[in-house]
């Protein structure tokens, strides 16, 4: 166990106080062992995987910090007919176990890489891109269940799958879960051809029509282009990538909401007969363009450029902000050097604001927000 560790070293977006208390637990055993340890003294316990989905205040965290950092995979079943059943450790890296996958000729994953973080970390948020998540492959998901002291095993169907919701997540609180996550099985088809392609511009890319399928190994390559060409794939060069990835989710909202936004507004159909609408074009149309960003001396109160605002991550000084949205993407808070956890959050509060007063639509965050709020 080490102490006050800076939190700000195990974030992609580099913001974060010390921990009183730090963990690094490398097997099931010692996950389980760390975690009674903290419940049993009363400790606050916050879990951290890769980091990329947290933004924890500068204060740090009064308490016990667990590091997830299990590796290995095992292909427990494989037939042509139910495919193969591979169970992966919590702290295994995402993208590297969706490389082997796609080169073992295991499909279903291919559309989700590049996406940062640790493999127990995917079944909390229902993490997705490009017309995937992974609620489609996993089978099962086992869990250290505090309030029981027991390890429990949910199936898919238990989970409460939603757009980057679940189970575990509805049951974390301030990134404290009830549930901690050991192992992650899914069920992916043999061959080397990906599931259907659902995302347009994916499909344009990769020349097929939506709904069609593609080369595995050729759709990985092409979302890590289009991911990296958005700040989007970890960099330690590219302060672009200095972030939590999208900072806010797709709102979803009813048919009376969205029919009040202009014609051009992008929108597609979701459950309930509600409109999932598109974050970054909400962004954009509120007056919050790439780059725009936190001066060191000042911020823009209403969404409109002012002295000392910074555009194009540049201010009108040209001093690099410590915060901004990304100059390659809008819907991700970027640390530019030097930012702080409120650096951030003040830039997200502009945007988050800036919507509201424009189209009367509030946006959420996507990462887990640890001893602070918007």
């Amino acid at each position: 166990m080490s102490e006050n560790v800076l939190l700000s070293s195990l974030t992609t977006l580099g913001v974060g106080g010390p921990a009183r208390n730090y963990v690094e637990a490398a097997t099931e055993a010692d996950i389980i062992a760390a975690v009674r340890a903290a419940d049993r003294a009363g400790e606050p316990l916050l879990i951290v995987g890769g980091g990329s989905n947290l933004v924890v205040s500068d204060d740090g965290f009064d308490g016990t910090v667990l590091k997830i950092a299990s590796q290995g995979f095992k292909a427990t079943a494989r037939d042509s007919c139910g495919g193969a059943s591979v169970v992966v450790q919590a702290g295994h890296d995402w993208d590297h176990f969706v490389h082997e996958s796609v080169l073992h000729a295991w499909s279903g994953l291919e559309a989700l890489s590049g996406i940062p973080g640790l493999t127990g970390a995917t079944p909390v948020q229902n993490v997705g891109a490009y017309g995937a998540d992974v609620s489609q492959t996993i089978a099962a998901v086992r869990v250290w269940d505090r309030e029981k002291d027991a390890v429990h095993t949910f199936t898919n169907s238990e989970l409460g799958f939603g757009y980057r919701d679940s189970l575990i997540k509805q049951t974390t609180v301030n990134g404290s879960p009830r549930h901690v996550v050991l192992t992650v099985e899914f069920q992916l088809p043999l061959g080397r051809m990906s599931a259907p392609v659902k995302y347009a511009e994916l499909a344009r890319r990769l020349g097929v029509e939506v709904g069609k399928r593609a080369n595995s190994l050729q759709l990985r390559r092409t979302v890590l282009e289009l991911r990296a060409a958005k700040g989007m794939v970890l960099d330690p060069g590219d302060r672009d990538t200095w972030s939590t990835g999208s900072f806010f989710t797709n709102p979803v909202v009813t048919a009376a909401e969205a029919a009040t936004l202009p014609a051009d507004a992008p929108g597609w159909p979701a459950a309930d007969g509600r409109t999932k609408l598109s974050a970054a074009w909400l962004i954009e149309h509120a007056g919050f363009s790439k780059g725009y960003g936190l001066a060191r001396d000042g911020l823009a109160r209403d969404g409109v450029a002012r002295d000392g605002v910074a555009r194009d991550g540049v201010d009108e000084a040209g001093t690099t902000p410590r915060a901004s949205l990304s100059t390659k993407h809008t819907l991700a808070v970027t640390n530019r050097g030097g930012a702080t956890a409120g650096d951030v959050l003040e830039i997200a509060r502009e945007v988050r604001d800036g919507v509201v007063r424009r189209f009367g639509i509030t946006l959420h965050p996507e990462p887990v927000l640890v001893g602070c709020h918007l």
